[in-house]
């Protein structure tokens, strides 16, 4: 099954949101995230005018809101439920953390729907809420200020899962000229051209040795892992200093092309 398909599969529930602003930004980060089917149990308010002007482009996701009764009716479909909690409570749950619980409801998704309920703002899920869910997440935060509001608390969880679906199968975007590894060989005339070009502008003086200097360049450098573009320009850089030192009658300086220290 595809990603966008088991994204599909995960279903939001807002048990009683108050706040129609709260129903807007679980809408844009569902929209960011690549989610698509949310469910409300009886929310204060649900004005599609507001929620659009905050949520933008949010419309079909509106047109596709289901408002239900109670929060059984919500999840009645779904093969896993998982609740969310800021904290545990004395009542034994199956609590996890966000990572490790992503990567299983996007395995129980290929089953069928998946829950992932948010309580009302001010308390949060009911016990009673609390006792449909197989899981209940808890996202760690620092003790002393441990609060994230409904929105916040969304879009880790919506953004755990995206991370989950994409990886491995998305791979990052790489520039326009991205390009193949440098081999040895064009790593090799790169350093030499650097090498060469430092010695011209007597770069190489005290305690800067020429072949102190390159192996701690090629320390450097290696960690970019540099493509055969990115050091066709490195060597570039090289070159135009000798030719520079030439357009203006500048001799070889130490470490240069004629310098004993030259490896």
């Amino acid at each position: 099954m595809s990603t966008a398909s088991l994204l599909d599969r995960i279903v939001v529930v807002m048990d009683h949101p108050k706040d129609v602003v709260n129903i807007a930004a679980v809408m844009r980060a569902m929209l960011n995230m690549g989610l698509s089917t949310l469910r409300l149990v009886k929310p204060d308010e649900f004005d599609p005018w507001r929620i659009e002007g905050i949520a933008h482009r949010s419309g079909p996701l509106i047109e596709s809101t289901r408002i239900v009764d109670t929060l059984e009716e919500a999840v009645a479909d779904c093969v896993f439920v998982v609740g969310t909690t800021a904290r545990a409570r004395t009542a034994n749950r199956n609590y996890v953390r966000p990572r490790p619980l992503a990567a299983e409801m996007l395995e129980r998704a290929a089953e069928g729907p998946v829950a992932l309920v948010f309580g009302r703002e001010d308390r949060g899920l009911t016990n009673e809420g609390l006792d449909l869910c197989q899981r209940v997440a808890i996202i760690p935060t620092d003790a002393e200020y441990s609060s994230l509001n409904l929105a916040q608390a969304f879009l880790v969880l919506a953004y755990e899962l995206h991370l989950a679906a994409v990886e491995g199968g998305e791979a990052l975007p790489e520039g326009r000229r991205a390009d193949r590894p440098a081999t040895q060989a064009e790593l090799e005339s790169m350093y030499a051209a650097l090498q060469q070009g430092l010695g011209r502008i007597e770069f190489y003086k005290g305690t800067r040795r020429a072949d102190a200097v390159i192996r701690t360049l090629r320390t450097i450098l290696s960690r970019a892992d540099l493509d055969r573009r990115e050091s066709k320009l490195i060597q570039a850089v090289g070159f135009e200093i000798g030719h520079y030192m030439d357009r203006h009658g500048v001799g070889p300086g130490p470490g240069g092309p004629e310098s004993p220290e030259t490896d």
